[in-house]
C-alpha cells in the first residue's frame, strides 16, 4: 500500500475488458454490481478528451455492514470501487482504497481487524483475476 491509501497493479488488458472480466468475477461469486462508470464516455458529452477510464462500484452487505455498524461514516466509501485507467503512454492500471487506509481513515477499532483482512485479500484476487 502506497502513502496515500491507494493500491495499484498492472494490468495486462484494455479498460474495457478489465472492468468485463472483474463484473465478471464478482457476479459470479454473488457479489452485487451497482453502478459502471465509463468517465472518458462522460468527458466526450463535454467535448473534453479522456483516455479510458471506467470504475465499478460493488459490495456485499454482509461484508460492509459490520464495518458500518462500528462507524457508519465508512459508507462514504462503500461500497467499494476498482478503477481501470490508462496512462499516456497507454499502460492499463487498476487502482482501489487499501481497506486497512479505510479502516485507519474512519478509526475502526480491533473488532473490525479481520473483516479488514478479508477485504483486502478479497479485493487483491478481484484486480488480479481482471487485470491477468
Amino acid at each position: 500500500m502506497s502513502d496515500d491509501g491507494l493500491v495499484t497493479v498492472a494490468c495486462r488488458r484494455s479498460v474495457k475488458e478489465a472492468i468485463d472480466r472483474l463484473e465478471a468475477a464478482l457476479r459470479g461469486k454473488g457479489v452485487t454490481v451497482f453502478a459502471r462508470v465509463d468517465h472518458a464516455a462522460g468527458a466526450a458529452t463535454v467535448d473534453m478528451p479522456l483516455r479510458p477510464t471506467e470504475v465499478l462500484i460493488f459490495g456485499n452487505p454482509k461484508a460492509g455492514t459490520p464495518l458500518m455498524q462500528e462507524k457508519q461514516t465508512i459508507g462514504l466509501d462503500l461500497p467499494l470501487k476498482i478503477l481501470a485507467w490508462e496512462d499516456e503512454k497507454g499502460s492499463v492500471w487498476l487502482t482501489y482504497n487499501a481497506p486497512e487506509w479505510l479502516a485507519r481513515r474512519y478509526g475502526l477499532g480491533d473488532s473490525a481487524k479481520p473483516a479488514v483482512e478479508a477485504l483486502s485479500i478479497v479485493l487483491a484476487n478481484f484486480a488480479k483475476a481482471a487485470a491477468e
